[in-house]
């Protein structure tokens, strides 16, 4: 009976959090790139080298810092759609 409830439980639990996750992005790319070019705009007049990408493969926008160095760009916050 406390395998059938444990069960029970864990599916539940599994489906709130996939509803969660789908829900809470973006409903299209064109949203999800006003939102990224407005943040930017928004921190760039604190933070220099910030851009936008639109990344295909996983369908979200990225905002990141470009370093003048040779380090990489480091991800500053994801917009997916």
């Amino acid at each position: 009976m406390k395998v059938a409830i444990a069960l029970i439980s864990l599916i539940a639990l599994i489906i709130i959090l996939g509803y969660l996750y789908f829900l809470n992005g973006y409903k299209s790319a064109f949203e999800a790139d006003q939102q990224c070019h407005y943040e930017m705009r928004l921190k760039s007049v604190e933070l220099d080298g910030l851009g936008c990408d639109h990344d295909l493969e996983t369908n979200q926008w990225l905002l990141y810092m470009n370093y003048n160095n040779d380090q990489p760009s480091q991800v500053i916050k994801r917009y997916r759609y």
